[in-house]
């Protein structure tokens, strides 16, 4: 059975993540140790909250490095939410340097008539590789679940892996690049769909381990 480190920071509730990876037939643990995560088979970093108390967090949890470690270690690795903002290097929500592990920056939704900030609730992908291991399976296009008022703007538009449309503003949802995929949606709130994605991750990690 594969193990999946999943990343204890203090920004979230975990259990869902964890509960859809072990119906899935992983074991979960979760941890803020370095050589726990890097001995896992794959590394999940979760998070709901304000970006610079979650960089305050890993930092004084001395994670910053092993999670780079974990990237560079080819081994899969999953972002989910807050997750996949602070991967990046900086954001409009606060003033602490993120990871640093995606160049490009979060960015605040700008107000417009007719849509609500946060962005919150259900929505649809719109997905841009279509091979990924995450989407294997899927509906085209399938509808997830969002809360979030900031997005990620990746330098290099090629990492996105879908984006997904607020008024008329399209931005990103997901970003892939080589063994890491992350996502701005919540997996564990979002139903069949979401429960698959975690499903697909696990099988990914079974193929890779």
């Amino acid at each position: 059975m594969v193990k999946i480190a999943v990343v204890d920071y203090d920004m979230g509730n975990l259990h869902s993540a964890c509960k859809g990876l072990e119906n899935a037939g992983a074991t979960t643990i979760v941890t803020d140790q370095a050589d726990v995560l890097l001995g896992a088979d794959a590394v999940l970093l979760p998070g709901v909250g304000a970006f610079d108390p979650a960089m305050q967090h890993i930092r004084d949890r001395h994670l910053e490095e092993p999670i780079h470690q974990a990237v560079q270690s080819g081994k899969p690795f999953l972002g989910i939410c807050l997750g996949l903002q602070i991967l990046f290097e900086a954001s409009e929500e606060g003033t602490e340097k993120g990871l640093g592990v995606i160049p490009g920056k979060v960015k605040r939704f700008q107000p417009e008539v007719g849509i609500t900030i946060p962005h919150m609730g259900w929505n649809q992908l719109e997905v841009v590789q279509k091979d990924l291991p995450l989407w294997q399976d899927l509906a085209i296009d399938p509808y997830v679940y969002f809360v979030h008022s900031f997005y990620v703007q990746p330098s290099n538009s090629e990492v996105n892996a879908a984006t997904v449309t607020h008024g008329s503003q399209t931005v990103t949802a997901a970003i892939a690049k080589d063994n890491l995929m992350a996502m701005q949606f919540h997996p564990e709130k979002s139903s069949d769909i979401g429960l698959k994605i975690l499903a697909n991750f696990v099988d990914w990690v079974k193929k890779s381990a």
